[in-house]
């Protein structure tokens, strides 16, 4: 191994982090008058991430459940605080989403964002340097930065570029994560505290933490703090109200961008955090999610069915899809977990099409009602083309990714609770519904419209943001395996430790006991 590969493994991440937060100095350092530079720089600096961030995959050991390609630096250290980070089946394939999705987004824009251009381009790349950070930081303190930092460029990426509510959507979006993230810096904070006291010294280090022994009570308010936190950003019903003025008001990239990424970012939460630092919460937790998941999928697949703009419904959809990503996940079998990671890339690449396409369609016609439409499939043959494929990823066809993540979730959650299993399938149902239906009134039919007669198909840069995420689609539902393979070692792991801390904090129940009186009534 040559030095130079030495150092770019030892700094893999780092380097995926800083390229960019460096490349959005670079495009602030261009005048203002040179749009066509900035975004193609901005699209370069994106590219030349995804194309880096191909090195983890090709260096990403399968057989292994630790943490990879890591670093640590002490970056606080009279507190415990480094910066440390690394990748492992967990964070992986969410990590490469998004650097796969960041460069589309970029270039969906090139047309769409007329005003303020480069300051549009230097928030998409500080976005992208945090929701990198989130899915491989180590450290509690260093997640919690990232996760902050998110919040930032979204809120304005809604609220100056969104619709006529921008302002609104923008306002309610930074409110209702904010308040999540400051329960999470509680919950961060009395665990911080209590390791000291255990251990005797001061550390955020996730490694560290994990197998803390925490009492039983303290675990009942700490994972509270944190469900909040992650619940809101998932979003699980029925904290999802912020969700579809923030997709509806945002422009296309953005939409694209929360849909695909920063949703998964809770369901990730609750995979690295909140389910192994608090075991015998989380297990005892576990039906009350599952149920409000199986509610989510129905609720969000009833509601998108009765919506008059299609971006709200595809809106609406999330919540739904979601929440078989919550099903899988609290399953706590193999099958769940595996079918809830994959099923967070099939949703980040399946939606985010959608919402790609449903700006296509804007930007031509300036408007998203359904009654607007009709006919098209006659006059832009290969954009119906496109957007059937996306639907029908999305509706879970076999052959399609979105059929593996859900079937593997609902074979996991089967084995978990078999009546609510029973209930979500119905939300597959209907999704066919929904989607099919939306579909055949926008597509078929008579064109009945005259505006719609003139419009173009898609041009070379709109089929270059849509072609790659049609392999996708194709790839994963055909041949999931190269996904599922790196993502065994650490899940079989995950499932163990899991089931290992369960049993050690939860006692048999003594005759009579219940939920409250195992928290509260015994003084654990």
């Amino acid at each position: 191994m040559t030095t130079g590969s030495f150092l770019l493994d030892r700094h893999l991440l780092s380097v995926l982090i800083a390229l960019p937060a460096v490349g959005a100095a670079g495009v602030l350092c261009l005048p203002r008058e040179r749009r066509a530079d900035i975004r193609n720089a901005s699209f370069l600096v994106a590219l030349a991430e995804f194309l880096v961030s191909l090195l983890v995959v090709a260096r990403f050991d399968p057989g292994t459940a630790a943490m990879q390609l890591s670093e640590s630096v002490p970056w606080i250290p009279r507190y415990g605080i480094g910066y440390i980070v690394g990748v492992d089946g967990i964070s992986l394939w969410l990590l490469m989403l998004t650097t796969f999705i960041t460069p589309i987004a970029i270039l969906s824009a090139f047309s769409a964002v007329e005003r303020h251009v480069k300051e549009f381009m230097v928030f998409m790349l500080v976005l992208e340097t945090a929701m990198v950070g989130v899915f491989v930081a180590v450290d509690l303190f260093l997640f919690y930065v990232f996760w902050e930092l998110v919040l930032i460029p979204m809120y304005f990426l809604i609220g100056v570029w969104g619709g006529e509510r921008r302002i609104y959507a923008a306002i309610k979006f930074f409110l209702y994560t904010f308040v999540g993230s400051v329960l999470m810096l509680v919950a961060i904070l009395a665990l911080f505290f209590h390791h000291s006291e255990a251990a005797g010294f001061y550390t955020t280090d996730l490694m560290k933490l994990y197998g803390l022994a925490i009492p039983l009570k303290m675990q009942f308010w700490l994972f509270g703090a944190f469900f909040l936190a992650f619940a809101f950003k998932v979003p699980m019903f029925p904290f999802h109200t912020w969700l579809p003025d923030a997709h509806v008001e945002a422009p296309t990239a953005g939409s694209v961008i929360l849909a695909a990424i920063l949703l998964k970012m809770g369901a990730y939460g609750f995979l690295r955090f909140s389910v192994p630092l608090f075991p015998a919460a989380a297990a005892d937790f576990a039906p009350m999610i599952a149920a409000l998941a199986v509610v989510g999928i129905v609720y969000g697949a009833l509601v998108s069915m009765v919506q008059k703009d299609i971006k709200k419904l595809v809106a609406y959809s999330s919540v739904s899809h979601l929440g078989f990503v919550m099903l899988g996940l609290f399953a706590f079998n193999l099958q769940g977990i595996e079918g809830g990671i994959l099923q967070m890339v099939n949703h980040g690449v399946s939606t985010g099409a959608l919402f790609l396409l449903v700006g296509i369609l804007y930007e031509r016609r300036h408007t998203r009602l359904i009654s607007d439409f009709g006919g098209l499939a006659r006059v832009v043959p290969v954009f119906s083309a496109c957007f059937m494929i996306v639907a029908l990823s999305s509706i879970a066809l076999p052959g399609t990714n979105g059929f593996v993540g859900e079937f593997l979730i609902l074979l996991g959650a089967f084995r978990a609770n078999a009546w609510l299993t029973a209930a979500a399938a119905t939300g597959v149902v209907l999704a066919a519904v929904y989607m099919l239906w939306m579909y055949q009134r926008v597509m078929f039919g008579e064109v009945t419209h005259e505006e719609n007669r003139r419009l173009p198909d898609m041009n070379v840069r709109e089929l270059a943001c849509m072609l790659p995420i049609l392999l996708l689609v194709f790839w994963i539902g055909v041949y999931p395996q190269p996904f599922l393979r790196r993502m065994d070692a650490t899940v079989r792991a995950y499932v163990a430790r899991y089931e290992a801390a369960k049993q050690a904090a939860l006692s048999p129940s003594a005759p009579g006991e219940t939920m409250f009186t195992r928290y509260f009534g015994a003084g654990k």
